[in-house]
């Protein structure tokens, strides 16, 4: 009776292996951006970021969420997040459109305001895998990662100093320079905003 069980059970996970081999192998699998998602991927990438973002313990801000790091992240995000994420107000750039998953447009709807400020600061820093958003922190000090996800997280309650920066074409306040160091132990040196290259924040 359990020999019969045991080999009844290898049977299954091999031909369920099989089927997903094939499934891969054969080109049956969505890979066009324009293609529907594959059976439960948004489920297991969901679960699956979520939960190493949740192992790797980022901790609070060291940034807090006040109107100069919201002008200072409102600076970051117009040249490394607004193409893809989108701005207050505008509608969603076709450049989005075309990618998979597509973005969230931040400030529409909830956006991430009901995410963690962590969250945000280590998708922003380490980038997400097969999905187009690039990781920044070769690009952007600490402090500036923390301050576009105190942007981002608060993107429903920032003040009208803030939407005029994030305004096209207006450039950022000068009151908008980091105030607010990195935490112990993080880079502060301040490096020059590079031009957005291949995705967002």
């Amino acid at each position: 009776m359990i020999k019969g069980l045991v080999i009844g059970f290898v049977l299954a996970v091999v031909i369920l292996a099989g089927g997903v081999y094939c499934y891969f192998a054969e080109g049956m699998a969505p890979v066009a951006t324009a293609d529907p998602p594959m059976p439960f991927e948004k489920k297991f990438a969901n679960m699956a970021l979520n939960a190493h973002i949740e192992k790797q313990h980022i901790g609070e801000s060291p940034v807090p969420a006040d109107e100069v790091n919201f002008l200072a992240g409102a600076d970051v995000y117009k040249h490394h997040c607004a193409a893809c994420h989108g701005m207050p107000g505008q509608p969603a750039a076709d450049y989005a459109a075309t990618m998979f998953p597509k973005p969230p447009q931040l400030f529409r709807g909830k956006g991430v305001t009901d995410d963690p400020v962590s969250e945000s600061y280590w998708k922003a820093a380490n980038g997400i895998r097969l999905s187009g958003m690039p990781a920044f922190k070769a690009k952007l000090t600490d402090t500036q990662l923390w301050q576009v996800s105190q942007l981002v997280a608060h993107a429903n309650e920032i003040p009208e100093s803030v939407k005029k920066v994030l305004a096209p074409d207006v450039p950022a306040s000068a009151s908008a320079t980091p105030l607010t160091p990195a935490s112990p132990g993080a880079s502060t040196k301040k490096r020059p905003i590079m031009q957005k290259e291949t995705g967002a924040s």
